[in-house]
């Protein structure tokens, strides 16, 4: 058989054999890196047996798919330490995942000493150096064997299969999991681990169900990446908004309000209140005539649309169908309301392009377990709008969107942090859908021209659509590596339709309109979160809800520095005073640390001279400046919303 390798070249041999052998066979070095292999594009384990012509790519940990083999296998060694010290625990899911790996159990709660023992217990397994021996069971054996072990949850994951898929095993020493592999071939191949932190977790995301234990880990090949990933994680734990949002007075969460319903704070507000006017003069810059409408509405709105039968679960509903004569819901989106601000009057082809924007607050019922900070919450605003167009003007409009979202995306900073999602249809499963098939296939032939027209690298993936049209979904990752969707613009050929909405084209024919439904920024409260973790709360000047602090080094002082507060005001820069009775140098530490842009210090010389000694969190101490100079200088910032580069070390 001749086995093309990824470099193009060839190698031959007489019998079948397996990856791993192959892999030896090249060279004992990869033989001793090789995590798993891919076999004519697709992953599979070392085990595998080669015996005809094929493509093979033997993966390390340093191809993706590798390093998910070797931390899955890790996953294994974690659940077999914690059934070595917690006998009586059950096995759900243990997964890799971007940053290590997690495994569920059904245990009590487990602190930093619990896990540090298990720890210790999986370097033991590590060293014992068990080969991972891979079988097969038939349906029916197989949920015996995981019955036999009292492992309830293998039990339903295997229940949930069809009556003739492979059931495959993993077997380790003593231990045996229901896993699909690959895996490296032996523990001893596991180099540098360590568990992270343990976590509530519901079996299968649902909050009906029970909630399990959940350990994060991590492992790497060598403990200089490990210790890497560890500082990376202590500067994750600096940046996180959960954490830093609150400490800086941001948001807040009660428990006597809800879950996935924060208070925003006076300062946080103030962010989302500079944000919000800055998007609102932006669209109206851009040709967007804004609406306003109500956050609720009778379920018959969302019956049209077929919003009612696809998510309704999704939505807030008040009253019940079988009882009460009316029942409203929550506004899960804007879009059916604008529509009939469309329908209000009869359009002609020369009144198309509308754009519409409003910012919506929204309702979601998200499942408790996915509930997280300002990322996910059951109430939200959006910077949301619909485009109402003829089809002849779709591209260029959809273009007209995108770069809006570029624009925005630039603006704040966070550019190159993101990714572009075609996300279609899954057309195997064309029940959750509506429209027909040639409408699905063109309007994403079109989207992914447009994408390539404009440059913009992208990816693709099925089954991401809503139901009723695809749409370029713009990614971004939190601090953990979990990544959520920042701002949406939807191509929808179907829903004009649905709503008998049209326009009356040049020969006097009612036609239907397109409709673009998009976010310019997407949600504000997201938002404000992805802000947070990306300048760890040192936001640029321009977003600042504080952006000056004169601090007097005295009382005799206080009338100049209000002085000069008022000034700075007059140009609506935001800035307090600090009146306090405390030494210039507290003063300073404590402004560094409410991470205040500029200090503006005043005391005698600077009273006479009209000056300001300016010290900021870019270049220190800059000296002083004459009062008008300074109120210049912020003041372009500002309005130009430059991000200035910061050079001096913050102690933070």
């Amino acid at each position: 058989m001749k086995i093309t390798l990824k470099d193009g070249s060839m190698k031959e041999y007489e019998k079948s054999m397996t990856a791993y052998e192959i892999a030896c066979d090249i060279s004992e070095g990869l033989g001793r890196m090789a995590c798993a292999a891919e076999l004519n594009g697709k992953v599979v384990d070392l085990r595998t047996v080669v015996d005809m012509d094929c493509d093979l790519n033997i993966l390390t940990f340093n191809d993706e798919a590798g390093k998910a083999a070797y931390r899955h296998t890790t996953s294994h060694v974690l659940a077999q330490a914690v059934k070595r010290l917690y006998p009586n625990a059950k096995l759900a899911i243990g997964p890799s995942i971007d940053t290590g790996f997690y495994y569920d159990f059904d245990i009590e709660p487990l602190d930093r000493a619990a896990l540090d023992e298990i720890e210790k217990e999986m370097k033991k397994i590590i060293k014992e150096g068990n080969d991972l021996v891979r079988f097969t069971l038939p349906r029916a054996e197989a949920i015996a064997l995981m019955k036999e072990k009292d492992e309830p949850y293998k039990v339903e994951l295997i229940e949930d299969l069809p009556e003739d898929a492979e059931i495959s095993f993993y077997q380790q020493g003593d231990f045996v999991d229901l896993c699909a592999g690959p895996h490296l071939m032996s523990t001893k191949g596991i180099k540098a681990i360590k568990l992270i932190s343990s976590s509530g977790a519901y079996w299968r995301g649902s909050e009906k169900n029970k909630m399990l234990t959940r350990v994060y880990g991590t492992s790497y090949t060598k403990n200089a990446e490990l210790e890497e990933f560890l500082a990376h994680l202590e500067d994750i734990k600096k940046r996180d908004h959960n954490k830093l949002g609150r400490e800086m007075e941001l948001f807040t969460t009660v428990d006597v309000i809800g879950q996935g319903l924060p208070l925003i704070m006076p300062k946080g507000n103030k962010i989302i209140q500079t944000m919000q006017r800055w998007i609102e003069d932006e669209e109206e810059k851009r040709g967007y005539v804004r609406t306003r409408t109500p956050f609720m509405a009778k379920s018959d709105l969302y019956k049209i649309s077929g919003h009612w039968d696809h998510y309704k679960e999704g939505m807030f509903v008040l009253g019940d169908e079988k009882v009460d004569k009316e029942v409203f819901a929550l506004r899960p989106m804007t879009c059916p309301f604008q529509y009939y601000v469309y329908k209000a009057s009869q359009k002609s082809y020369r009144d198309l392009p509308i754009r519409y924007a409003e910012t919506s607050t929204l309702f979601r019922n998200e499942d408790s377990g996915e509930m997280h900070g300002l990322t996910r919450v059951r109430q939200f605003t959006i910077s949301e709008g619909h485009l109402i167009v003829r089809p002849d003007q779709m591209d260029e409009e959809f273009k007209g969107c995108l770069d809006l979202a570029r624009y925005c995306l630039v603006t704040l900073g966070l550019n190159d942090d993101v990714t572009y999602r075609l996300s279609k249809w899954d057309p195997n499963n064309k029940d959750k859908y509506i429209g027909s098939e040639e409408v699905w296939e063109d309007t994403q032939n079109r989207i992914r021209q447009i994408l390539n027209e404009l440059g913009i690298p992208f990816t693709e993936a099925e089954g991401e659509a809503a139901f009723y049209g695809p749409k370029v979904d713009i990614q971004a990752k939190n601090v953990y590596g979990k990544e959520d969707t920042m701002i949406t613009i939807q191509w929808d050929a179907i829903l004009a339709d649905q709503y008998d909405m049209y326009y009356v084209d040049q020969n006097g024919e009612k036609v239907r309109p397109y409709i673009i439904h998009r976010t310019s920024m997407g949600c504000y409260e997201r938002t404000l979160a992805w802000l947070i973790e990306k300048y760890a709360g040192l936001f640029p000047t321009w977003l600042c809800p504080e952006q000056v602090r004169v601090l007097p080094i005295s009382e005799k002082y206080h009338d100049y520095a209000n002085k000069v507060k008022e000034e700075l005001q007059k140009n609506n820069v935001l800035v307090t005073v600090d009146e306090r009775a405390e030494k210039i140098g507290y003063k300073i530490r404590e402004a560094r640390l409410d991470r205040i842009p500029y200090m503006l210090v005043v005391g005698q010389k600077e009273e006479e001279e009209g000056v300001v000694s300016v010290r900021s969190r870019y270049l220190g101490d800059e000296g002083q400046k004459p009062l008008n100079i300074f109120i210049d200088e912020i003041c372009k910032e500002i309005r130009t919303k430059e991000i200035r580069k910061i050079e001096v070390e913050q102690n933070n």
